[in-house]
């Protein structure tokens, strides 16, 4: 079995932009190597028309650029043609995004999450005491029902009141004029919103079933 013309992948060149292909990746290290200016850019057309055909659904924003700014790319900024746009800038190409700010602090109450406690801080920075209130309040019964969804036995306000004090470093306090949801409220309100499972879906058919039966032979 003759096998001296086989290419094995890891003697081919590193693939720049996968999503093209490795013919498209031959076809501009080709381009390269003609040696006419106006025949290479005429090719180098060709080869946007070929990369543009492989990705027709692209739409919005200038594609044909972006097409040319990938020829580049791939060409490692040595194609030397007369580009109907202007050679894509290094320094944007590779330039690395900011790293984003994370916040590292861990949750202090894992059935609350982040969120709650960002939404917090803010309540924290409130100057309104009627508002501060006001969010004192609804945050106190959203503490409450997260609670609760998260163990379902009972809870009292006294201990919601100590979580939203550690939750703002003791700045947010629930007072005795502040009354939350009772706990009986917001248990019958989640069971409501609880969607039904196969079971009691079909359960609730066959009664209906019987029902309509029932009536049907009284008749």
């Amino acid at each position: 079995m003759v096998t001296e013309n086989l290419e094995y992948n890891t003697a081919r060149d590193q693939m720049v932009i996968r999503e093209y292909g490795r013919n498209v990746q031959k076809l501009i290290n080709f381009a390269k190597t003609i040696e006419d200016r106006n025949e290479r850019t005429r090719f180098c057309h060709f080869i946007v028309q070929v990369m543009e055909q492989m990705h027709p659904h692209r739409e919005g924003g200038d594609v044909k650029r972006k097409l040319w700014d990938h020829l580049h790319l791939i060409a490692n900024l040595e194609l030397d043609v007369d580009s109907p746009y202007p050679l894509p800038e290094p320094e944007a190409i590779f330039a690395k995004p900011e790293p984003l700010d994370y916040n590292s602090r861990p949750v202090q109450f894992k059935q609350y999450g982040k969120n709650i406690e960002r939404i917090i801080e803010k309540t924290v920075e409130l100057e309104d005491e009627e508002i501060k209130k006001l969010m004192i309040k609804i945050l106190g019964n959203h503490l409450k029902k997260l609670y609760l969804n998260w163990n379902r036995e009972s809870v009292s306000d006294e201990l919601i009141n100590e979580h939203m004090k550690q939750l703002s470093n003791g700045k947010l306090e629930i007072t005795e004029d502040i009354e939350l949801n009772s706990t009986s409220d917001i248990l019958a309100k989640m069971r409501r919103k609880k969607p039904m499972t196969k079971q009691e879906y079909k359960n609730r058919k066959n009664q209906q079933n019987k029902g309509h039966k029932h009536h049907y032979q009284k008749r």
